[in-house]
């Protein structure tokens, strides 16, 4: 069984920096491109980054661009997402989840393009 966990949110003052981890096991992490989505109250859920299986081909949100810096460490089987210049609209539960593959290129920016997510981590900023 697939298993992806997030940790590393909380709560940070307007300007302040978290890290975001994803843990993952149970499959070939090394195979597969991996997303952060967030999704806050009433809103749908936020594409904000995606890197490929080996790490050289990334993508980000407009509302993350030059903000956030998605990594990940193959040999650990984990994902992150740093996270610096915080503001209140960053508030929102944020899921790291697992990219189906062959599927066309424009796929991996909507939470249709990702067959497993985590459980999610509350990030709470106040401004």
């Amino acid at each position: 069984q697939v298993q992806l966990t997030e940790s590393g949110g909380g709560s940070v003052q307007a300007g302040g920096s978290l890290r975001l981890s994803c843990a993952a096991s149970e499959f070939n992490f090394g195979s597969y491109s991996m997303g952060w989505f967030r999704q806050a109250p009433g809103k749908e859920r936020e594409f904000l980054a995606v890197i490929d299986a080996s790490g050289g081909d990334i993508a980000y949100g407009d509302a993350v661009e030059g903000r956030f810096v998605i990594s990940r460490d193959n040999a650990d089987n984990t994902l992150f997402l740093q996270m610096d210049s915080l503001t209140a609209e960053d508030t929102a539960i944020y899921y790291c989840a697992r990219k189906i593959t062959g599927q066309w290129r424009a796929s991996r920016y909507v939470p249709t393009g990702y067959d497993y997510w985590g459980r999610g981590t509350q990030v709470t900023v106040s401004s």
